[in-house]
């Protein structure tokens, strides 16, 4: 109850909740792409599956504070750079990343052309689906939490803002799936955000830090141009 009646517990929950939601937008984008390639009625949920791992992840990650902190303890030197756990997780999730969207945008480019049956004949088992989920998952969760530990010092408020914001994205996931599924050319641009943000978790494990404020900005300058665009193609002559 002392808690609850904390004026300054509610407002670290919600600066933790809104900023939980940014870092959760990656997350999003890769779910819905890797849940396109499992039949129409399994989507969602696979959505609620790896959101919920998400969470579960998060959670799990929280209560293990001691871990997170010793994971920046460097281990490994790289061109000339001290590694620690944590960047060498950074680094493994962004060339997963880079990898996973190229092969992505590969496979569109070599669906141009064939019937639609067939192009959606080559579907991924619903285990390899929620596997790659895993692997990234633990990536974008382990940026997420060092981000918490830093802001927040009560666990009790950082597992309820991941849990609500767990919530939030499991609403959200949905729409944004659909809508990204209907539309190539946004999938492309989320591909796209993709390796961009890929690359960027790999300079940040080798120590070249790109604020994020510069890779949103990006992402949403680009996505109010695309939606110009399809404003523009259902316009009639």
């Amino acid at each position: 109850m002392e808690l609850l009646t904390d004026p300054q517990a509610w407002i670290a929950f919600a600066t933790l909740t809104a900023l939980e939601l940014v870092l959760g937008i990656d997350n999003i984008v890769f779910i819905s792409i890797l849940v396109d390639r499992l039949p129409p009625e399994r989507r969602n949920m696979a959505r609620r599956i790896g959101l919920g791992l998400a969470m579960f992840m998060r959670i799990a990650l929280l209560l293990a504070i001691a871990w997170i902190i010793g994971l920046t303890t460097p281990i490994v030197t790289l061109l000339g750079n001290a590694l620690s756990g944590r960047d060498l997780i950074l680094i493994a999730g962004g060339l997963f990343l880079i990898w996973k969207a190229t092969g992505e945008i590969h496979e569109m480019y070599e669906d141009l052309g064939k019937p639609k049956g067939a192009a959606a004949a080559v579907r991924a088992t619903f285990g390899a689906i929620i596997g790659q989920i895993i692997v990234i998952d633990l990536v974008f969760s382990l940026d997420s939490i060092i981000t918490a530990v830093g802001m927040v010092d009560d666990v009790r408020v950082m597992i309820a803002a991941v849990i609500a914001s767990v919530g939030l994205m499991m609403i959200a996931a949905g729409p944004i799936g659909h809508f990204v599924s209907r539309h190539p050319t946004v999938k492309m641009l989320a591909l796209a955000f993709l390796i961009m943000i890929g690359m960027a978790l790999v300079a940040d494990g080798l120590a070249f830090h790109v604020p994020k404020g510069y890779i949103y900005f990006a992402m949403a300058f680009s996505v109010a141009v695309e939606m110009l665009n399809l404003r523009l193609r259902r316009k009639p002559r």
